[in-house]
């Protein structure tokens, strides 16, 4: 019934994905401007399927049962099978393997009589050893599903119940859709909610999901809007809003929908309303949500695709050698059918054959099926299951590698696909990001511009040499981060629990694990944070401070410029603001020294400047500041608003009725100190303050305290450098921001809409009313190229040169390696935001096509902008990248860089991690349009044919032009230019350019232009990819590429959690390719070569027998030693040589790099490496036959003991075969190639003396006893393995002494230095041992023990001088 309900489920998946596809409505019937009044829903009901959504335990109590019938339960299951299904259903998952269903065909076949080769128990052997093994493993990793399902399914929430009239415990897998769920701090999201109420008075709570996607940062969730009950104790049974939304999916970032209240009245669902399953809860002390998806439908669930699997290119090559392997089982059957016909032809009435009507042709039919049952080992049955149990060996010593583990980050490879181990040895080309991936990701403000100037902030510079040169000492574990993860912050008193926790789930290489273990170091360390002011700029920045100074000596409309530019830096993020005492959004708001004095000077300044841009009103309103406050952080959630006035700012003081004492220690006030009240809204109650001097010195305290969290670095070192010059960031709500502006205390900015960052865009925007005259401000920040169309220029002159100013200063940026970004803002009048507000309001609330209406409403408003600067944030590249990157060139592996980042910029970076040379020529491509595009393709391609026709043939040589000489060539293109070259018809002439390039780097690339040019150059040029990145915008590239490595950095895991691989730093990439993956390859490689001919060489016998038998499908050995030889007897020793087999050492490895080159070409494991393998196993069949043919020719032995000898020959060739390609072999070696042939003779002996009938109707009753009594039996094996072998020894001398390879080369430099090694080792231990003996002879043996003895320095330094 369960697996039922399971198909049940899956079917639901299918059609509801094929449901979503008519979503989409026609660009035609998108609202008219006239019909986007958020208040009229009859024009507008949204066709197509969608999800009713109603209180369990409400008022709509009939309804609930009519709608959530079809809805799925809670409760999860993760196993395939259940105790009854587990056989037939694992037997049926088996045999979908082509080499089981034909070992299940030779078993049926071998039961008909007239094609009988053996007993029929014995064909079923090798069957059920493999079925049996993999039901093991299978049953194994079930079980542990099972119970990660229980205890998941078993944990406890706290669920509304109607009769109890209060939330009772009640188990996960209890839940349903419709129920209202109670949650506390910390405590683990049991399914997908709406939030209906959260125990903050601002209606937020925040969620960690390093449980879902894997980022440490909290997530801000909000109450829907307008709910009737928030503010006041949540009752559920009061709640009768209906939901209507999406249908599940897989999506974590969207959710779309609406609430419906009893008045008509709709309010959009976000994803910032949703509460996702897996996730915890953090800094709330009670949150309450209804659930929307329950169990196998929510978003987290959607996403448990399980684990990777990727076809190998060296399975797909194994595959075709497997057919070759059916085509020679085909030859030989055929060969014996037809010979056994021709056999029976010839013979006229034999007394020694039992006469029957059959004729010789019908009799070849069927002897064609009884070889195939004969010769079925030809077919490498094991191999498959012998590949998995070495592929897991390989990854368990990749993971323990200490040089691929990171102290800092206590963390190591994680190695996510299992089965692709082979393919880090055969890379080719290798696409990587930039930020995050080469560089650290750490971003540090640098410099600025601002309206035209520039301000270098060369004391900041030299304040962070300072600090870099300070780092290269030990690592200072105890350093305090400015930014940090979740776990560092203060939540609620409760214990807090993580999913892996509750599921007991023990991996140590999981991503959350190692999530935790680098949470400590988020973005930046407080050193590094401190910025410190320019002194240009801190002039002009003081005079709003003291603007009552007497005549400004700067530009008005440049201070204004200044002004907006550090707000928006301050104001325009999602920048998450805590304290180490505090949680998030909670944090104690620092004391202002003089408040009201600097507003009233703020409002003098602006008046002064007489900026129409900050006009005030003069409309009259008589709060005070305290009043004001408190007015701009209620819970109200209007729209509108009424500007500030001169009486509102120059207000008398509002004396509070109490205060409530700062949660964070302070400064008792001195007896003469004058109190002042500064409401902290919502952030906190009334507080008094301290005197003048105490005040002081707490906010240098709590500024030091301030802890600014972000999604991305870059955003919390704007946030930092805003507030050096005094615009500091206090905390953030929903609804408002707290800041601080020079010579302000806290001011209230209304937050109105915020427009988050997407890479169609490119920006982000937050629209504000500023916090001193009350307009509609939108402020936004965005790569330089976007931002830069979307300003205007004004009338006068004064706009053209500053845009061209800053473009100036932007290149000098990027030119020196600093990542830009530029900052504009837009001010409104009210008659363009309500129009743009009521069409906002509308996509909002849409449903279908809710993407679309935001982005079109989101580029109605990012235009007409005014720009105000842009900033230079500097990004150090990791440790060793330019080593790194030399290292994978030097192997024969091509670099392409991909980056959103400007041309300049990527440039600057190319240099320093030496992925462009000095010797390089450099070619652009920048095109505006597809024609130029071409002909800008065709004309690098000349030039490079040009110059490698005189003379430049690879990198490593050199050509002359003019006084340069050029080693070979780096492309640089755009994002416009590569998006013509990815057009079909020019696929060609950009892939015959890039192919004479060293390297490529692509400048304003997005994620899907990455994965395009990886699948473009994978699938064109046949070539293997490797993608490298660390963020989300990387995961395409990282999923289209044939490996796939995600870095653990800054930015969360989604690219480690869809990646093969799983690295913390880029120079570790190095040692993952040239020496793990090398060897992975090699090892593979050989053992399947290996296998492919022991059993050709074995089967052989078996097959030169039919030529003295008729071809009558006989064997000269029992049918168990037959099965067994290749089982049991000889399946060891392969596994121990995939596993631990090193053809060259890894310092070897890393200093020679040009040796990754045999695995890229195939060298290991080419089409004729293959066929003289095969070749090899024939002719060593032939000698292993033929010699105890020969010597026991004539004589009077049985069939069996014919065999004997042949058996016993094959089985120490094989072994010995093994230990001549063996290129390591220890102790390990020896003890299991010796215990393999003290297996297959004690089985024999012990058969022959015990076994009468096993193999009938031969009886092999002493047979073995007998033979291995008589010398020649010793005599014939001895011969026949050094006959059989000699020939693969002496060609392989001989082409290792001749033309030896690459491989073979540094094979004997590692025994050279080993053995200089050793000698060295030998020398120092002697000299020692001289040293001892001549001190015993000098020092009295009175000498007491204290006593100092002469010289006795210079020996404890012996070693270290003879070692080094």
């Amino acid at each position: 019934m369960e697996h039922l309900r399971w198909i049940r489920h899956r079917w639901q998946q299918v059609s509801a994905a094929d449901s979503r596809q008519d979503w989409t409505s026609p660009a035609n019937l998108l609202p008219s401007k006239s019909d986007l009044d958020p208040q009229d829903h009859t024009g507008h009901r949204l066709s197509g399927k969608r999800r009713t959504v109603v209180a369990r335990h409400g008022p709509h109590q009939a309804e609930y049962h009519n709608i959530s019938k079809g809805y799925q339960g809670n409760g999860i299951r993760t196993t395939k099978y259940t105790l009854l299904s587990f056989i037939p259903m694992n037997l049926f998952q088996q045999f979908h393997r082509a080499a089981n269903l034909y070992f299940l065909f030779l078993v049926l076949l071998n039961w008909v009589p007239v094609v009988e080769a053996f007993q029929k128990e014995i064909t079923m052997i090798p069957l059920a050893v493999v079925l049996t093994v993999i039901a093991f493993k299978d049953a194994m990793e079930d079980y542990r599903r099972y119970r990660y399902d229980q205890k998941i399914n078993n944990s406890i929430t706290h669920v509304h119940s109607r009769r109890q009239r209060g939330y009772v415990e009640r188990r996960w897998a209890d839940v349903c859709v419709g129920d209202v769920v109670r949650l506390c701090c910390n405590e683990i999201i049991p399914a997908d909610m709406v939030l209906l109420h959260s125990s903050d008075p601002n209606g937020i709570c925040y969620i960690e999901t390093a449980n879902l996607d894997g980022e440490t940062n909290l997530k801000q969730r909000q109450v829907v809007q307008d709910l009737p009950q928030q503010g006041s104790e949540f009752t559920p049974e009061n709640f009768s809003s209906r939901i209507e939304c999406e249908n599940p999916n897989n999506d974590l970032r969207r959710f779309r929908g609406y609430m419906e209240h009893p008045n008509k009245v709709r309010v959009g669902l976000h994803s910032e309303n949703l509460l996702l399953r897996s996730c915890t809860v953090r800094n709330t002390e009670t949150v309450t949500g209804i659930v929307v998806y329950a169990g196998h439908e929510t978003k987290a669930m959607q996403n448990n695709s399980g684990p990777r699997y990727k076809r190998s290119k060296l399975e797909r090559r194994l595959n075709v050698d497997v057919l070759w392997s059916v085509v020679l089982l085909l030859l030989m059957c055929l060969t014996a059918a037809v010979g056994h016909g021709v056999w029976l032809s010839r013979l006229k009435d034999p007394v020694f054959m039992i006469p029957d009507d059959t004729d010789p042709a019908l009799a070849g039919f069927y002897m064609f099926w009884t070889m195939i049952i004969v010769l079925q080992v030809l077919i490498p049955v094991s191999l498959y299951v012998s590949i998995e149990i070495v592929k897991l060996g390989q990854i368990y010593f990749i993971q323990n590698d200490l040089d691929l583990y990171n102290a800092r980050l206590d963390s190591g490879v994680q190695c996510r696909a299992l089965n692709i181990t082979e393919d880090l040895g055969q890379i080719q080309y290798l696409f990587s990001d930039k930020t995050g991936t080469l560089t650290e990701n750490r971003m540090l403000f640098r410099r600025c511009t601002v309206a035209g100037t520039e301000y270098p902030h060369h004391e900041n510079a030299r304040a962070m040499e300072q600090y870099e040169e300070q780092c290269h000492g030990p690592l200072d574990n105890t350093l305090t981060l400015r930014s940090r993860s979740s776990r560092k912050s203060l939540s609620c008193n409760r214990s807090s629990v993580s999913l892996n926790t509750l599921a007991a789930v023990s991996d140590i290489h999981s991503p959350h694990d190692t999530l935790r273990r680098h949470a400590a170091g988020a973005f930046s360390s407080t050193m590094e944070c401190a910025v410190v002011p320019d002194v240009q700029l801190q002039r002009k920045l003081s005079a709003l401070s003291t603007p009552l100074c007497p005549p400004l000596k700067h530009d008005t409309a440049e201070l204004s410029h200044i002004l907006d530019f550090f707000l928006a830096l301050a104001v325009c993020n999602t920048v998450v603001v805590s304290s180490p005492s505090q949680p998030r959004h909670m944090v104690q708001m620092p004391v202002a020294r003089t408040p009201l004095r600097s507003l009233e000077e703020m409002k003098a300044l602006l008046q002064k400047l007489s900026l129409p841009r900050f006009s005030l009103s003069p409309s009259q309103n008589t709060d005070s500041p305290p009043g004001l406050t408190r007015r701009l952080f209620s819970r109200g959630r209007s729209a509108t608003f009424a500007p500030y006035t001169p009486n509102t700012l120059s207000a008398p003081p509002h004396t509070p009725t109490s205060t409530t004492p700062s949660p964070i220690p302070t400064h008792t006030p001195s007896p003469s100190s004058t109190p002042m009240p500064i409401h902290r809204g919502a952030w906190g109650k009334d507080e008094e303050l301290a005197d003048e001097d105490s005040v002081e010195e707490e906010d240098d305290d709590e500024e030091e305290e301030l802890l600014y969290e972000a999604e991305s670095p870059d955003e919390a070192a704007l946030v930092q450098a805003a507030r050096a010059y005094g615009f500091t960031l206090l905390g953030r709500s929903p609804e408002q921001l707290l800041v601080v502006l020079p010579g302000t205390g806290p001011l209230s900015v209304p937050l109105l809409h915020l427009l988050p960052f997407d890479s169609t865009r490119k920006r982000m925007s937050v629209v504000v009313r500023h916090p001193l005259t009350g307009q509609v401000v939108v402020y936004t920040k965005g790569a330089d190229n976007v931002i830069m169309e979307l300003t205007t220029l004004g009338d006068d002159s004064c706009s053209r040169e500053i845009m061209e100013r800053t473009q100036q200063h932007l290149d000098d940026y990027a030119r020196e390696g600093l990542r830009t970004l530029c900052v504009a803002k837009r001010v409104l009048d009210e008659a363009e935001y309500e129009p743009w507000l009521k069409r906002h309001a509308f996509a909002e609330t849409s449903i279908e096509n809710r993407e679309e209406l935001l982005l079109d409403s989101a580029q109605r408003l990012e235009n007409n902008l005014t720009l105000l600067g842009a900033t230079g944030i500097v990004d150090r590249l990791q440790e060793e990248v330019p080593e790194t990157i030399e290292a994978l060139q030097r192997a024969g592996i091509k670099v392409w860089v991909l980056t959103g980042d400007k041309q300049e910029t990527a440039i600057n970076i190319a240099c320093a991690c030496k992925l462009l040379r000095p010797t390089d020529r450099l070619l652009t491509a920048n095109c505006d349009s597809k024609e130029a595009c071409e002909a800008r393709l065709c004309e690098l391609q000349r030039d490079i044919s040009t110059i490698t026709e005189r003379g430049l043939s690879d990198s490593s040589m050199g050509v002359s032009e003019g006084d340069a000489v050029i080693s070979g060539f780096t492309l640089v293109i755009d994002g416009r230019t590569l998006d013509f070259a990815l057009h079909e018809d020019l696929q060609k002439n950009f892939l015959d350019l890039t192919s004479g390039c060293r390297s490529v780097i692509c400048c304003r690339s997005t994620p899907l232009q990455k994965s395009q040019v990886v699948r473009l150059i994978g699938d064109s040029l046949g070539v293997m990819t490797l993608a490298i990145g660390d963020g989300a915008n990387d995961v395409s590239m990282i999923q289209v590429a044939d490996v796939g490595v995600g870095i653990s950095g800054q930015e969360g895991m989604q690219a480690v959690m869809s990646s093969d691989f799983a690295i913390s730093r880029f120079k570790h990439l190095r040692k993952l390719l040239l020496v793990h993956g090398h060897w992975c390859y090699t090892r593979l490689a050989n053992m399947i070569l290996y296998f492919f001919y022991k059993n050709v060489m074995y089967v052989n016998l078996l097959f030169w027998f039919q030529f003295f038998c008729g071809f009558s499908g006989s064997t000269m050995t029992n049918s168990w030693v037959l099965i067994f030889f290749n089982l049991l007897f000889t399946s060891v020793p392969p596994l121990l040589y995939g596993v631990m087999d090193k053809d060259v050492s890894a310092s070897t490895l890393l200093s020679l790099p040009q040796l990754y080159k045999a695995g890229q070409n195939c060298e290991a494991y080419l089409p004729s490496t293959f066929w003289l393998t095969i070749l090899d196993a024939f002719y060593q069949s032939l000698i292993c036959f033929f010699i105890p043919y020969c010597a026991y020719a004539g004589s009077d032995v049985g069939l069996l003991s014919f065999g004997s000898p042949i058996n016993g020959s094959a089985l120490l060739i094989i072994l010995l075969h093994q230990v001549i390609e063996s290129r390591t072999l220890t102790w390990l070696h020896a003890v299991v190639l010796l215990a393999s042939a003290g297996f297959y003779y004690a089985f024999v002996l012990v058969f022959s003396v015990t076994c009468v009938t096993c193999n009938s109707p031969t009886n092999l009753y002493g047979v073995e006893t007998k033979l291995m009594s008589e010398p020649l039996y010793y005599c014939v094996c001895v011969l026949t393995t050094v006959l059989a072998l000699l020939p693969r020894v002496l060609c392989r001398a001989l082409l290792n002494s001749i033309c030896p390879s690459d491989l073979v080369k540094a094979q004997k430099l590692d025994r050279s230095l080993l053995e200089q090694y050793w000698a060295t080792i030998h020398q120092w231990k002697e000299n020692k041992l001289d040293r001892q003996k001549l001190k015993s002879k000098h020092v009295p043996q009175t000498l007491s023990v204290n006593a100092d003895v002469p010289h006795s320095v210079d020996c404890s330094q012996e070693p270290i001088s003879v070692l080094s």
